[in-house]
């Protein structure tokens, strides 16, 4: 079951498409920027009429913020027409302040007094506990994405949309546009590799918005999973287009989480942060340009890394010899505070760039070195290799292994994101 709305001042279209209501889009100051709203601009446009009479429980983080920066939670709180009787904090903690793999656990928000529970890695049983001991009747979800299958937020929307459709709550998205765009690259996830960076099977980077994705999980997975639908509403973004990137909007950019500085680490992220996935070489966490620096110790790697990236011609980047010490270690203590040699991503074309195809470039290139080495997890025997978690099967890491080049390890996956393409194609919104 499921609802969307598209909210503009005192009236609402509920369902259908948008077309009628984004002709005539009004431009921003600079003519070059699109102006865009989301969903939660839209939900303070018709003065919260969405949440009145309803005790909401709010799943968001620091990105949940208006056009003014103003935060969902300290508006609906100080709104007085919505009753806010709980917040969920995700990974990295509902007011941010969580490294990677971290929380800021359960207590007193001290803004609003409003409870925040820790669900950084909640279960089904454990969202259903906290929506019942909070008194929730509405569910409300807004973060903002980042458009990779690996960033877990999105796995915290579905679990917790498995939760409220088991105990009967209703579910309401604030969209969000996906700052990278709305077309899908990469390879499937596969069942015996689903985790906590990715659970069910979507493509890599999926190109969809947070709303779209929760009607394509609503419809495919939970009647399976959670025995029925969740009781879903949309209330969608205004003016944004699938082709659009943040950088071309003037939408508002709060880090999500705090090696994603900018809507430039967005860019790359899906591509880069494969190489969470080898145990030698660091993403750049703690510098400046985190995903955009990646490198090994300086004794290991050098700069023919650049050169023979470079002589590749990979659309819409080139690569900058760089030197770096990475100042947070994420899951590679040895490299902390360790002088590093690699390379800068540089995008010089954004609307060319394919993030996958170039990190499978990179990857194929430091495989070369002898000092490479996959990450290998020792509290899994199973699936030991994280590389595979990330890229959902093993593929990609044997193919590399055994000397394929890049054209052979994406055309690997090309059938398989033909019909995720096709799959997701009715629960697009834009």
């Amino acid at each position: 079951m499921e609802r969307r709305t598209f909210l503009t001042g005192a009236s609402a279209v509920t369902g259908g498409t948008l077309a009628g209501a984004l002709a005539g889009a009004p431009g921003s100051a600079d003519p070059g920027i699109r102006r865009v709203e989301t969903g939660l601009d839209m939900l303070v446009r018709s003065g919260f009429r969405d949440l009145r009479g309803q005790r909401v429980g709010i799943i968001s983080n620091p990105t949940g913020v208006d056009s003014s920066y103003r935060h969902l939670v300290d508006l609906v709180h100080g709104s007085g027409q919505v009753n806010v009787v709980a917040a969920f904090g995700p990974e990295h903690g509902f007011r941010g302040s969580a490294q990677a793999g971290g929380s800021e656990g359960t207590g007193t928000d001290a803004r609003t007094g409003i409870t925040v529970y820790d669900a950084y890695g909640a279960s089904q049983a454990d969202w259903e506990s906290m929506f019942t001991r909070s008194g929730t009747d509405t569910v409300v979800f807004d973060i903002q994405d980042v458009g990779a299958r690996f960033y877990t937020y999105i796995w915290t929307m579905y679990t917790s949309m498995l939760a409220a459709a088991r105990v009967g709550k209703r579910y309401v998205v604030l969209d969000r546009p996906n700052p990278i765009g709305g077309r899908a690259y990469g390879p499937m996830m596969t069942a015996g590799y689903t985790s906590g960076v990715g659970l069910k099977e979507i493509v890599q980077q999926h190109g969809m918005t947070v709303g779209e994705l929760a009607r394509l999980f609503n419809a495919e997975f939970l009647p399976a999973e959670a025995g029925r639908p969740v009781d879903l509403h949309v209330v969608q973004c205004r003016h944004w287009k699938r082709n659009v990137l943040a950088a071309d909007t003037d939408l508002p950019w709060v880090m999500p989480s705090p090696n994603m500085p900018t809507t430039d680490t967005a860019l790359v992220y899906p591509g880069t942060c494969l190489f969470e996935g080898v145990a030698s070489i660091t993403e750049g966490r703690g510098t400046c340009r985190p995903f955009e620096l990646i490198g090994g110790l300086d004794t290991d790697f050098d700069y023919h890394w650049s050169d023979r990236l470079n002589a590749r011609d990979l659309p819409g980047v080139r690569f900058r010899e760089a030197y770096f010490s990475p100042t947070a270690a994420g899951q590679k203590p040895a490299l902390l505070n360790k002088l590093c040699a690699g390379v800068e991503v540089k995008v010089v074309d954004r609307h060319v760039y394919d993030p996958i195809r170039t990190g499978v470039a990179m990857l194929v290139e430091a495989r070369k070195y002898p000092a490479f080495a996959w990450r290998q997890d020792t509290w899994d025997a199973v699936r030991p290799y994280w590389i595979d978690k990330l890229t959902g099967s093993p593929r990609l890491r044997t193919m590399i292994d055994a000397g394929a080049d890049v054209d052979d390890v994406v055309g690997a996956w090309a059938d398989e994101l033909a019909a995720f393409d096709r799959q997701r194609r009715p629960y697009l919104l834009y």
